[in-house]
């Protein structure tokens, strides 16, 4: 039976269309709760992700934060749980982290948020709302966006800015 060109066609860019659109998609150790730790402990960004404002790096918090409320179990939950023993080992969460700057790229969180006023929605998206953790990142973030939102914010696009 001879195929179509048209069909031949109409297969290969089913092929590409998925292969392209699969991006990288990480598991982590617990399913943090965002919206849960929002709505219900009252927490903001700031009271975990501690060096925001200080630091260049954001900090994925780990057991020496969660231990200010979770030093032992509040609820029933199979996370939590998982979360009680990492701090009665002592052992770190191996977090996976999700959102990267390229290694060729200076970003600063500090920068960016104390100085610059972005909210962290920004470029992570509605972490508020969210019951699972990152799996993936919540805006591609390669040289393109962050030259749109320096003409948006008006801040200068010079490439050492950015680039030492």
């Amino acid at each position: 039976m001879r195929r179509s060109p048209l069909f031949f066609t109409l297969f290969l860019l089913i092929i590409l269309t998925i292969s392209c659109s699969r991006s990288e998609t990480y598991k982590q150790p617990i399913a943090y709760n965002h919206k849960l730790h929002v709505e219900e402990a009252d927490l903001g960004c700031l009271d975990c992700h501690k060096g925001v404002l200080t630091h260049r790096k954001a900090t994925i918090p780990n057991i020496d934060v969660c231990i200010e409320c979770h030093e032992e179990a509040m609820t029933e939950s199979k996370e939590e749980e998982k979360l009680v023993n990492y701090i009665s080992e002592n052992r770190q969460i191996p977090w996976v982290q999700v959102h990267r700057v390229p290694d060729h790229a200076y970003f600063s969180h500090r920068r960016h948020v104390s100085l610059g006023k972005l909210g962290c929605q920004e470029c992570h998206g509605n972490v508020a709302g969210m019951s699972l953790p990152f799996s993936r990142p919540a805006v591609k973030i390669d040289m393109e966006w962050c030259l749109r939102c320096h003409k948006k914010n008006g801040v200068d696009r010079d490439c050492a800015t950015c680039h030492r």
